[in-house]
């Protein structure tokens, strides 16, 4: 169910606040927990036996590591081999004996199942470090299931939420703020990133023979802000959906396209994934404490590893690669130099190799994502149709380079002064549900993460 869906918007989300709001306090977390399920289950039911399996064997894992000092470390590395394996084995196994030649069934991919892995992970790691263990299985299910952020994130992080899980207040400011960020993100995701996409999409479509220069520059630049306003929107919506039910979930996105290095550019991005990755794997390896060799050696494991988290395929390990590259030569030396130049050249250095490295996400293969760099710097001239496709998506671009900065940030606190913010918002809902009703073009990236 996505959250961008009038069955979620009209049907379950009224519901399920009604249901988890007016639950008494020792029953909040049974509710939040069941109307989780709920959503959860709505497409893929069958998954709800891994989910439960999940839940189950790692709150257990919780009470070993807690109860026995002497054997904490290896019911925890019992408890990291068992969530990675189930990883590996929905995620990987499958394509991984493909690609070597070995044919295998294809494994149906549990939605979501990336995001609630890497929380359960946070838990028996922090109840191994000293956080106090959840006592109430309920409790620790409804954290694992939270449907705000269940298929897509924010990663919440165990530390982050246990003193919210016991007790959270709503207050009518909250809820509020909750409101008007569900509706920032909605209008995100519906009028900003779905037009985008469709752009991408045309220019996708076309073979690579006949793609100039002009139109391998747009179609990479409609995907980059399709795949942020994708994203970045449903993390709002996670966000305001969180304050609507007491909880405060941590930032995801920072404006990550104004950045003026890639190093910048991964401290704004997915930033819940970049501080698990550098809580829980990064700093573990040693971090930047022996030496600029395993310092290079640790952020290698880290991206090749940040990569295939986003799937089997050699086009995300190549991307993670990619990252870890050009970090690495901005650690080197690059940086210094950057911090030289103006403004705009860093900020225009940083767009570029942001776009390269969207074209290998975004690309099925090793071999096509060359072909697509190809085009990007063949200077090959472009055709009419997409000279005309370019005056006509301009203004659809400067509205999403707008929304990509601050601007709209600024505007909306001036609103909030002249007291026009409930008005905006209605304005912008309302235009999310005639999008939503005339348009059948309504996918989300990340499901299939």
């Amino acid at each position: 169910m996505l959250f961008s869906s009038i069955e979620f918007i009209f049907f379950f989300l009224p519901l399920s606040l009604a249901l988890c709001l007016l639950a008494p306090k020792g029953l909040k977390n049974a509710a939040l927990l069941l109307t989780s399920l709920v959503f959860y289950g709505w497409g893929e039911p069958v998954f709800l036996l891994l989910m439960l399996a999940t839940i189950a064997a790692d709150f257990l894992f919780g009470l070993a590591i807690a109860k026995c000092k002497k054997h904490s470390k290896a019911w925890l590395c019992i408890a990291i081999a068992s969530n990675l394996g189930l990883l590996a084995i929905f995620k990987y196994l499958s394509p991984t004996l493909n690609f070597l030649g070995l044919p295998f069934a294809e494994i149906a991919l549990p939605v979501g199942i990336s995001f609630y892995t890497f929380q359960s992970l946070s838990y028996v790691i922090d109840v191994y470090r000293g956080e106090p263990p959840l006592s109430d299985p309920v409790a620790f299910g409804a954290y694992i299931t939270m449907f705000p952020q269940l298929i897509a994130g924010p990663i919440v992080r165990y530390s982050q939420v246990s003193e919210q899980l016991k007790e959270r207040r709503v207050s009518a400011e909250k809820a509020a703020d909750g409101i008007l960020r569900f509706v920032c993100g909605l209008g995100k995701k519906l009028l900003f990133a779905n037009a985008a996409g469709e752009m991408w999409e045309y220019f996708n479509n076309l073979p690579l023979a006949k793609l100039s220069t002009l139109g391998a520059w747009l179609g990479i630049i409609f995907f980059a802000f399709q795949i942020y306003f994708d994203f970045s929107g449903y993390s709002d919506m996670a966000i305001g959906l969180g304050l609507m039910l007491g909880f405060d979930f941590p930032e995801n996105f920072n404006y990550p396209y104004t950045a003026k290095s890639f190093r910048d550019f991964w401290h704004r991005w997915h930033m819940s994934l970049t501080a698990w990755f550098k809580e829980y794997l990064y700093i573990p390896l040693g971090g930047n404490r022996r030496g600029e060799a395993r310092t290079l050696f640790n952020m290698l494991i880290v991206w090749a590893l940040t990569g295939l988290w986003h799937g089997a395929a050699l086009n995300f390990l190549f991307w993670g690669l990619y990252c870890f590259a050009l970090l690495a030569v901005e650690r080197l030396f690059l940086g210094r130099l950057l911090r030289r130049l103006p403004s705009l050249l860093t900020r225009i250095y940083a767009l570029i190799a942001i776009l390269v490295g969207w074209v290998f996400f975004a690309s099925d293969s090793i071999s096509y994502a060359a072909g697509y760099l190809g085009s990007m710097f063949s200077l090959s001239p472009a055709l009419g149709n997409e000279y005309y496709h370019t005056l006509r998506s301009l203004p659809l671009l400067i509205l999403l380079a707008l929304g990509s900065t601050p601007i709209p940030k600024t505007a909306y606190q001036r609103l909030g002064k002249i007291k026009l913010i409930p008005f905006f918002s209605i304005f912008i809902f309302m235009l999310c549900l005639a999008d939503l009703v005339g348009s059948s073009y309504n996918p989300f990236l990340y499901f299939r993460f």
